[in-house]
């Protein structure tokens, strides 16, 4: 139970951004069950978001990257139209066209999104890299250049990595052996994807980890929740399928640093991998919106669409300063295809057939239709996914 009474803010208006995400489904109850009026900016009748029963009011527009300027006038209309108090992004396209536009937007709602500044640090895995490396805060060992040309590879040993500077998921991640294999992918990489980075490789023989947590305008940290990522698709890279709740101090505090020393305000979702090499958890990358696994804190008794309420209307934030271990969420969806592709799909723990403290991303028995509507629209999804994540 929240320590603020659902009824604070009953009757607040909450626009979200996209509703195909799956992350809207918890946010949408999270927000209704304090009595806010939600709409949902979808693209398509098979958004989970516009097939949820939670949903108040459910606004078409266009939402396509290959058109930011008409997703960027369709997300306006909409804002100065709608009157509401606070507009939430859902994915890293709307988290950055809500920033490039904030202080525009912002005389109509308040825009939950940081200043394009500080944004723009989160967003770009190389600018995060380098607060990281000069605040001592563990990270990948990280290359700073302009032009491939002026990377000296002395030094470094391969394998090396290259990925785009902003992306999510595995789209773009390349493992290269050579020189030779570094200079070809890294040109096809920067055509497909735009600017990218090099990084030292980190065997992915460890655990990797999530964190979701909030930041408030003090610097303090007002919920922090950390995640041990148990399987995830594609088996070499890719989105966490099943994950557990587990606690790690050190993992903390080196997540607070670093969004402290960017000036973090507000929710964020960071990924982590631990090097087998020296047994450190380092940071890889600043996820600088409402993630995927946002369920969890719901789960946990992290209220974020109360926190967000609050830093809406400029409140104190809500402290949550604790929460349990060993609660599981699941990616039903591309837990199958690991289990499918799998050598461990029998011999994995917990089973893929276990359900105990279990709560799923997307299914939920109190509402059917998002979890089919979500399975109809997954199977394009998934085939666009695999064409996006090869830069061949």
């Amino acid at each position: 139970m929240s320590k603020r009474s659902k009824g604070s803010y009953s009757g607040t208006r909450v626009l979200l951004i996209d509703g195909g995400s799956r992350q809207v489904l918890p946010m949408i109850k999270g927000f209704s069950l304090h009595g806010c009026h939600v709409s949902v900016y979808c693209s398509s009748r098979l958004d989970v978001g516009y097939a949820y029963k939670y949903t108040n009011e459910k606004i078409m527009g266009i939402f396509d990257p290959c058109d930011v300027e008409g997703t960027y006038a369709g997300i306006k209309k909409a804002i100065e139209e709608g009157k509401y108090d606070i507009v939430v992004p859902m994915n890293d396209f709307a988290a950055t066209i809500l920033a490039n536009h904030k202080s525009e937007l912002s005389t109509s709602a308040y825009i939950a999104v940081n200043s394009p500044e500080i944004f723009r640090l989160a967003i770009d895995k190389q600018e995060t890299m380098r607060i990281c490396m000069e605040g001592g805060i563990p990270c990948p060992k990280t290359a700073f250049f302009t032009e491939l040309s002026e990377f000296d590879d002395n030094g470094w040993n391969y394998p090396l990595v290259i990925k785009p500077k902003s992306s999510y998921g595995a789209n773009g991640f390349n493992v290269v052996e050579s020189r030779e294999e570094l200079e070809r992918l890294f040109v096809l990489t920067e055509k497909k994807f735009g600017a990218s980075l090099i990084q030292e490789y980190i065997p992915q023989t460890s655990s990797q980890y999530q964190v979701e947590m909030v930041m408030g305008k003090d610097g303090e940290c007002k919920s922090f929740i950390l995640m041990d990522k148990l399987r995830w698709y594609p088996l070499n890279g890719g989105s966490s399928t099943m994950n557990v709740t587990i606690k790690d101090e050190k993992i903390k505090s080196d997540c607070i640093a670093l969004l402290r020393a960017i000036g973090w305000v507000g929710y964020a979702s960071l990924d982590l991998i631990r090097d087998s090499r020296d047994g450190v958890a380092k940071i890889l990358e600043i996820n600088p919106r409402i993630n995927g696994t946002v369920k969890i804190c719901f789960k946990c008794g992290v209220d974020i669409a109360l926190q967000l309420l609050e830093e809406a209307k400029g409140s104190d934030i809500t402290e949550f300063s604790d929460y349990p271990e060993g609660v599981y969420l699941r990616y039903i969806h591309m837990d199958v295809l690991w289990f499918l592709k799998s050598k461990n799909r029998f011999s994995a723990k917990p089973s893929f057939f276990s359900f105990k403290n279990t709560v799923d991303e997307i299914f939920s028995l109190e509402d059917l239709k998002p979890f089919f509507v979500y399975s109809i629209s997954c199977v394009k999804k998934l085939l666009n996914d695999k064409k996006k994540r090869s830069v061949e």
